[in-house]
Formats: structure tokens, sequence, C-alpha cells
């Protein structure tokens, strides 16, 4: 029993174009091999997304259902971004 499968894909120019200096850099002996780490990597992403809605993002939604006085109005998230970012530009 086979177990990989061929498929035809068609990629812009430039998507190509990586794939192939990918290859002819040697960091990967085929463009298959770029194209498997390449969806290795967006499965990775995808379980990092659903691992934090899941672990952070549901719980705090919970708790602010349970507890409507933990909410921080607009002007305060404003406020803390406004602050977080003249920090991190006088850096």
């Amino acid at each position: 029993m086979r177990t990989t499968q061929q498929l035809s894909i068609t990629l812009p120019n430039e998507m190509a174009a990586i794939v192939k200096s990918k290859v002819e850099a040697g960091e990967y002996a085929t463009e298959s091999e770029v194209i498997r780490d390449g969806i290795r990597a967006l499965l990775a992403r995808d379980r990092a997304v659903d691992n934090w809605l899941h672990d952070q993002v549901g719980p705090a939604y919970d708790a602010l259902k349970a507890d409507s006085s933990r909410a921080v109005s607009l002007d305060q998230v404003k406020a803390r971004l406004r602050a977080e970012h003249k920090v991190a530009t006088e850096a």
C-alpha cells in the first residue's frame, strides 16, 4: 500500500522561485521536501492557535462571563497600547 500521493500544484512565480532556491542552496533535496516542510509548519501553527484558544482565550472568556467587572474599556485598551508602543519605540 502506498504511503504517498502525487499531486500537481500551481504556485505563483515568486513562491516557485523560493522553492527552487531552497533546493539549489542545498537546504532540501527536492521540491517535495520544501512543500512538506511548509505543510508541517502550517500544521504546527494551527495547533498553536488551537492550544491558545483552548488554554487562554476560552478560560478568559469564561472568567469574563462569570464576572463582568473584570472587563476593560476600549479607552483603557487604547491607553495601554499607546503606553506600550511608546516604550517600544523609545528603546
